[in-house]
């Protein structure tokens, strides 16, 4: 994946220093990641913790999911932050399915906390990528779309775009890139009016589509439809199998790892 600048982003060890499971990996994904944050925008870190085995064996079971949030302020943060985490065989799991989400965390190069898992399972990800991939993103966009239509905010309107793009160099490249304007150069079918649009977005995290900026609703929902069906065309020629691959690898990894004494061990 493309590395999105991490100019403007804290210092975020601190942060979750103190969480209760040791972290497998932690990245920052959300717009910081897609490369349109807002100077107001939240700080989404995603990853994965591990459980000790007597949670997953005992009659006390462990948190698989793990959510919390700061307010700004805290840590000295200047914006909102949300953590959540998957135990590292729910996330195994996660990645076995057709969950472009989950790999977009694991390649983020905003990368906030690693381990030598965290190296591996960056390694298996190229095997877990099929053609029905482009189901996730065309459904992740057509949701934003939705969401565009009840609000008319330039934000679902960018998550609608970078969704349809960025299935689409995933099916004809097997690469998964998330940052927004790296794929305007990537994708020949992206629209030329989305660089001002990104450029708009970092005013305000909820702002309206600019007028002066973007084309009228009729030309919007011709330009996503047309995209929606490039994607299902680049689906249909992709050289991506269908179906994942690396799932005993991963199995071996989940299992070596959970056995293996103490907290992983950081790379900072």
């Amino acid at each position: 994946m493309t590395a999105p600048s991490t100019t403007g982003l804290p210092d975020l060890r601190p942060v979750l220093a103190g969480q209760r499971r040791p972290l497998v990996f932690a990245t920052v994904s959300g717009a910081h990641l897609y490369g349109f944050p807002s100077r107001d925008s939240d700080i989404d870190v995603r990853g994965a913790h591990l459980l000790p085995v007597e949670d997953l064996i005992g009659l006390r079971e462990g948190e698989e999911t793990f959510s919390r949030m700061w307010d700004r302020g805290a840590f000295g943060l200047a914006a909102e932050m949300d953590l959540v985490t998957h135990d590292l065989r729910k996330f195994a799991r996660l990645m076995l399915r057709r969950n472009g989400y989950v790999l977009e965390q694991l390649l983020s190069p905003l990368v906030v906390h690693t381990t030598a898992a965290h190296a591996e399972l960056t390694a298996l990800a190229p095997l877990v990528l099929t053609r029905h991939h482009a189901h996730h993103y065309r459904g992740f966009a057509a949701t934003q779309w939705r969401l565009y239509e009840r609000t008319g905010e330039l934000k679902p309107l960018l998550y609608t775009f970078r969704a349809l793009l960025t299935g689409i160099h995933l099916m004809r490249t097997g690469e998964i890139c998330a940052h927004l304007p790296t794929l305007l150069g990537r994708v020949a079918e992206a629209p030329g009016y989305l660089a001002e649009l990104i450029e708009a977005k970092a005013a305000a995290e909820h702002a309206p589509v600019p007028a002066s900026e973007a084309p009228d609703a009729d030309r919007l929902r011709a330009d996503t439809e047309a995209l929606h069906t490039v994607l299902a065309g680049a689906r249909d020629a992709s050289a991506l199998p269908d179906r994942p691959g690396g799932h005993d690898a991963l199995h071996d990894l989940v299992v070596r790892v959970r056995k293996a004494a103490g907290r992983p061990t950081a790379q900072t």
